[in-house]
């Protein structure tokens, strides 16, 4: 995952959409108005932020791409402070185009003891006009030669006219690019066969024409209409936001893969689907797999949800959790973490294995083993243990790296690296109410079975994809270096 993060600063990406700004006062109140039984705010200080699409440039900027932002504003001092704004974060604002007879769209909040109080939105929201619309276009297709992604920000504000999208898909069509949708109708950039869209929940919901539902429930629900919701989209995948429960990511001719969130006592979700995207479309143009880049844009959404105000993800940020060392534990720890756990009504799930080369039986496993319950403990053999389980040329990447690969999971919530040969030792620590394993195995065969069974819990053996498995990796491997 690190190297993925790596390639970043190599990318450049375009951004095209509604362009905003944010503009925050902050204050405290301890008073009501006179007029009326409303607070008055003591403003102390006052901040911009790039909104919209621009947050979404800002984001790209912030994880080490080097972004084109194309957008129209108007030409007032909105404008100046936007531009401003932008060029603080790295992003160059000389692809706003300035149209005197539109008002740049800003989104004012006052705060007051860092609650939102009161939310002021200014600026056009019709289409734009003809002749802007031209010199949009005429940028869009000088930028789309020289970039790697594309994100498009559609928030039905004029800027994405139908004739932008055409152009959109006609470039797409002659030059394919990672293409990343993110708006309020996805529909309307059906044709240019996006790479990916973005819909949070309410978005899906209106787009497949469903009731809303509440808590796990959306999950089990979206799942029902994967093949609608790309079809209606015309996306090759679709990653599904569920706040605080994590998300879903479709992808045609692949079992769906879920992500998990951390969260935050103090979550602030603005601007995280803007942090979600440009992760997103990041991730897959390094060529990252599609679960690898929907767990690296999560991590950098839960990253910006737990600070105020509209922000971004730095690079650096992200690569500290990805390191995630909070998730490795160490086995005397694992006994009051679970404990902790059960306390707290926590369902834990509990596995094992070397996880030596992991690859697409391993997340599909650990995603099945995560959807058991709330928590996913994964014992990790160590390399002494794997060399007498797989003999001496195993494993082919030591208990560090394999750690830190399972880490990047969003499903997997804590490792434990165990030294003997079976984790019967961690089995006594966890208890946990789910015991998984995968493979052949029966409760007869399975020698962990009887230790689950007398703590009570529940075990649970799940099949492996066909023809996944390292050491299958590695006799293709061979094979490929043994052919003249």
């Amino acid at each position: 995952m690190l190297s993925v993060l790596d390639a970043f600063s190599r990318l450049r990406v375009l951004v095209i959409g509604e362009a905003m700004l944010d503009a925050y006062l902050h204050g405290d109140t301890r008073r009501l108005c006179r007029e009326a039984p409303v607070p008055v705010v003591d403003v102390a200080a006052c901040h911009d932020a790039p909104g919209g699409a621009a947050n979404a440039a800002v984001n790209a900027a912030a994880l080490g791409a080097r972004v084109t932002l194309l957008s129209v504003v108007g030409d007032d001092p909105e404008a100046a402070r936007l531009a401003e704004s932008l060029a603080a974060r790295g992003v160059p604002p000389h692809g706003l185009v300035r149209d005197p007879a539109r008002r740049t769209l800003v989104k004012q909040r006052v705060l007051a003891g860092g609650q939102i109080l009161l939310r002021l939105d200014a600026g056009s929201t019709d289409v734009v006009a003809l002749a802007t619309a031209a010199r949009l276009r005429e940028q869009l297709r000088a930028a789309w030669r020289d970039v790697d992604a594309v994100i498009a920000s559609d928030y039905g504000y004029g800027v994405l006219t139908p004739a932008l999208v055409d152009e959109i898909a006609a470039l797409q069509a002659e030059r394919e690019r990672v293409l990343v949708v993110d708006g309020k109708d996805l529909r309307r950039l059906a044709r240019a066969r996006p790479t990916a869209v973005k819909p949070n929940y309410a978005e899906a919901a209106r787009l497949l024409g469903i009731a809303a539902r509440h808590g796990e429930a959306r999950v089990e629900q979206i799942a029902a209409h994967e093949a609608e919701l790309l079809a209606c989209t015309g996306a090759r995948l679709a990653a599904i936001t569920l706040d605080a429960s994590g998300g879903l990511v479709f992808e045609a001719g692949r079992p769906a893969y879920r992500t998990y969130a951390r969260p935050s006592p103090d979550a602030n979700a603005t601007g995280a689907g803007d942090t979600f995207v440009a992760a997103l479309a990041l991730a897959l143009a390094s060529g990252a797999s599609t679960p690898a880049s929907a767990d690296l844009a999560s991590a950098a959404a839960t990253i910006v949800v737990a600070r105020s105000g509209t922000t971004a993800c730095t690079a650096a940020e992200l690569r500290r959790r990805l390191a995630a060392q909070d998730k490795l534990l160490d086995a005397g720890d694992l006994e009051a973490l679970a404990d902790d756990l059960r306390r707290a009504g926590r369902r834990i799930v509990f596995t094992n294995g070397c996880f030596d080369i992991l690859h697409r039986g391993h997340v599909a496993l650990l995603g099945r083993a995560k959807a058991l319950g709330d928590v996913l403990i994964v014992g990790l053999n160590a390399d002494a243990s794997v060399r007498r389980l797989k003999g001496p040329t195993r494993p082919i990447n030591r208990a560090a790296d394999r750690a830190q690969v399972l880490a990047a999971l969003s499903c997997v919530d804590h490792i434990v690296e165990f030294v003997e040969d079976t984790p019967a030792r961690l089995i006594e620590l966890v208890r946990p109410d789910v015991y998984v394993k995968g493979g052949d195995y029966t409760l007869a065969t399975l020698p962990e079975a009887p230790l689950v069974q007398r703590f009570g819990g529940e075990v649970r053996i799940l099949a492996y994809l066909e023809d996944f498995s390292t050491t299958g990796i590695i006799a293709r491997i061979e094979d490929r270096q043994a052919a003249p």
